[in-house]
């Protein structure tokens, strides 16, 4: 009796592990089904077919910058699966081309909207068409160009515009000074001449008049007496 109950003691703890680890399977599983990655996007990319064959080995979808990667198939069309809800910036990853990136919103009913990227003003809202269809800018350009010698350059030099500019004055006061009348005329020509000689002050009178007045004042003394 002592063993029946023994036993019958060990399988009722084994059937209560079993169940109790498939309980926290089973919640473990609901917990996470919310936030499980079970969306998809897809879209084409353009074909360059006719800059080199292989193209779509070369070529493949990025991310948020390699968080997840895609690749394309023959007809450059991809899917990249297992996204949660959220926002992704989808990129096309090519050595010799440039493509315009996309950003994709995912909601938690997982309806898609595609849009275009705007890192400085995040919440504008400019919708593209989904499933997505990369634009392709051109050829990927890593150098910059070279800066090549302009005559404007030259013209716009600030030294060169503070030799000019009173040339021009020159050139052109003039021409004004002459549409004038003569009254006018003689006003500004006494202007000029006196811009162009200084009259400077003479030394002697400066003397003259600083030392000069006690002169005067003791001749006047001496013929009072």
């Amino acid at each position: 009796m002592a063993l029946n109950t023994a036993s019958m003691m060990e399988n009722f703890v084994d059937v209560f592990i079993l169940l109790f680890t498939t309980i926290v399977a089973f919640a473990a599983g609901n917990d996470t089904g919310g936030s499980s990655f079970h969306y998809s996007v897809e879209g084409k990319v353009p074909s360059l077919q006719d800059y080199y064959p292989d193209w779509t080995i070369r070529t493949r979808i990025l991310v948020n910058g390699g968080q997840y990667v895609g690749f394309l198939k023959h007809d450059g069309s991809f899917q990249v699966q297992n996204l949660a809800s959220g926002s992704y910036v989808f990129e096309v990853d090519n050595a010799d081309f440039d493509f315009e990136p996309v950003r994709v919103d995912i909601n938690s009913k997982g309806k898609i909207r595609a849009r275009k990227v705007n890192y400085i003003q995040s919440s504008q809202v400019n919708t593209v068409q989904y499933p997505l269809k990369f634009r392709l800018r051109g050829v990927a350009n890593y150098f910059q160009k070279r800066e090549t010698w302009r005559i404007t350059d030259m013209l716009m030099n600030p030294m060169v515009l503070m030799m000019v500019a009173p040339l021009l004055l020159m050139v052109v006061l003039p021409k004004l000074t002459s549409m004038q009348d003569p009254e006018s005329q003689k006003e500004m020509q006494d202007m000029q001449q006196q811009i162009q000689q200084p009259q400077m002050p003479d030394i002697a009178e400066k003397l003259t008049s600083l030392f000069g007045d006690s002169r005067p004042k003791s001749i006047k003394a001496k013929k009072v007496k």
